[in-house]
């Protein structure tokens, strides 16, 4: 049977598993989408702008667990998307994105550019379908890619090469049938004697998660090997939640450490990291644990990540059987005085992440005790995306939820990318309630999006922490007497804002605002927008030690 190239290819991604695609439509990807859209089990998701498609596609990726998929059209519709593929090249996303290329046939074409360097500049693949009889061998090829090695891989399909028609004559084989099945890494017995060693010299310990420790199902034995050695536990950020609801779970390590985590360690001797690739914002630069050594337990162990030596001893071993390795070899004993005991458990369930002292204006929240009020009413099953900038810091202390319900992708830096990461989620988990938080610059980047959210009647629930201004060049414009005026634009309405786009709309004002506005929520249907005015006077603590570092 003859059929168009775009059919063959909607029907591979089908047979790749996808059944949720985000995408913008332009002459280089209508009826490829159009065609995928139109299949069986398959959900397309149309949005305003191709950067919030491929952020969407990252946000399900992180909340499924999966190849998260995007289209967009050739040229323009290519370049604007360079900022979402170096976020998720930063962060080890596995996706594909369909794009158009221009025309092969053509002489001229008004939206022609080289694709490829763009691409390859943010760390993705790219792979120029240029052959019609190898169009099926390239999306096994872009999928065999992305989960194999955790990228971004964009296929460039040229305009007219898509209208062609092949011959259905062959069964596609999807990339799942070359990817080998392998036995988890078991843990050398040499290098597990030598941690052995190394645990029984140590006083102090910290067993640390990452997200390789939740994707290999080690959370339970990092807990047993934490009660056997009389260690504290840890967690990276995107693992935040990994150990809920133990009480020696002192959070996330790193520059958005709470006051007691960056107490306890300081004083740590023995850092057990496990799935956790010790990024530089882990360590916070070195600077969070600068007296311990450290044992890594990772599967691909590389030795150097940010410009820094990563441990001082490696586990090369799945995390799970590594951990377990590690509770055979040593022996239980009592933890340290003042480590693993009552205090510091109250201490940590306790104490505030911050109690620095600050002015706050009339009619505005301290953002601290804004994301109390959140943490108080919001229920611990929904959902929660943090995003990126300076009021991150204090959503990340949200305690009691689990790491299946916070996603984070911040590893690129960049803002704008929340709220339509929560739509990806949403789409992800069609039966949860999403609750971004994020800043109102942020927000405001791809606000169009509310559309979207609307049209879909998606169940998210959109907290904005609106100082009026970009928080990090405010704090640290005024730390060197420097005018504000270039990033402060005013909090505005946003509430109203919402309701333009179909959503209802609420401004906050008070904190004690919250459990009403929670309740009325939770009772209603379909999404909502609180713009939740903060003062602008408040500075977390880690720009506040980065204003001591750089002045």
């Amino acid at each position: 049977m003859s059929e168009k190239i775009y059919t063959m290819l909607a029907r591979a991604f089908a047979a790749e598993g996808v059944d949720v695609c985000f995408g913008l439509m332009g002459d280089g990807n209508m009826h490829f989408m159009t065609t995928l859209a139109g299949l069986p089990d398959v959900r397309a998701y149309f949005v305003r702008h191709e950067h919030c498609a491929c952020t969407m596609a990252a946000g399900f990726s992180r909340a499924r667990d999966t190849v998260g998929v995007a289209s967009v059209t050739c040229g323009p519709g290519l370049t604007q998307i360079t900022t979402a593929l170096a976020s998720a090249s930063a962060s080890n996303i596995p996706m594909v994105i369909f794009a158009g290329e221009s025309p092969l046939g053509a002489a001229w074409y008004g939206q022609r550019i080289e694709q490829a360097p763009i691409v390859v500049a943010t760390g993705a693949h790219y792979i120029a379908c240029h052959s019609a009889k190898l169009m099926a061998k390239y999306v096994s090829e872009a999928f065999f890619i992305a989960r194999t090695q955790n990228r971004p891989v964009v296929l460039g399909v040229p305009y007219d090469l898509q209208q062609l028609m092949v011959e259905d004559d062959q069964p596609y084989q999807p990339s799942t049938d070359f990817i080998p099945t392998l036995a988890p890494l078991q843990p050398p017995p040499t290098d597990v004697a030598a941690a052995r060693v190394m645990i029984e010299a140590a006083q102090r310990i910290v067993v640390l998660g990452g997200r390789g420790a939740r994707l290999a199902g080690a959370a339970d034995a990092c807990r047993a090997l934490a009660a056997r050695t009389g260690a504290l536990l840890a967690t990276t950020l995107p693992a935040r939640g990994l150990f809920c609801p133990d009480p020696f779970e002192l959070g996330v390590a790193g520059g958005y450490s709470s006051a007691v985590t960056r107490d306890m360690m300081a004083k740590a001797d023995l850092i057990i990291a496990v799935g956790a690739s010790l990024t530089s914002y882990t360590a916070d630069s070195g600077k969070l644990f600068p007296g311990a050594r450290v044992i890594q337990i990772d599967e691909h162990p590389v030795g150097v990540k940010h410009a820094r030596r990563t441990a001082d001893h490696y586990l090369r071993a799945d995390a799970r059987l590594g951990v377990e390795a590690l509770i055979e070899a040593v022996g239980t004993r009592a933890p340290q005085a003042g480590w693993r005991d009552a205090e510091t458990a109250r201490r940590i369930a306790q104490e505030p992440a911050d109690t620095h002292d600050f002015p706050v204006p009339a009619d505005t929240i301290d953002p601290r005790r804004a994301v109390a009020a959140l943490d108080a009413a919001l229920p611990k099953d929904w959902v929660l995306v943090n995003g990126t900038g300076h009021n991150a810091h204090f959503s990340v202390h949200m305690r009691g939820r689990k790491a299946d319900d916070f996603i984070t992708i911040r590893e690129f830096g960049a803002i704008g990318n929340a709220l339509s990461q929560s739509i990806g989620v949403a789409a992800a988990r069609p039966d949860a309630t999403v609750v971004v938080i994020d800043g109102d610059g942020s927000v405001l980047m791809h606000m169009q999006e509310m559309e979207t959210i609307r049209r879909y009647n998606l169940r998210i629930l959109v907290c904005i922490l609106n100082d009026g201004a970009y928080g990090p060049e405010i704090h640290r414009l005024r730390a060197q007497g420097l005018s504000d005026a270039g990033a402060v634009f005013g909090r505005g309405d946003m509430g109203r804002m919402a309701e333009g786009y179909g959503i209802r709309g609420r401004v906050v004002t008070a904190e004690e605002q919250i459990a009403t506005l929670t309740q009325a929520f939770t009772a209603s249907e379909g999404p909502e927008v609180w713009d939740i005015h903060i003062a602008d006077t408040v500075i977390s603590p880690m720009t506040r030690r980065s204003l001591v570092k750089h002045g």
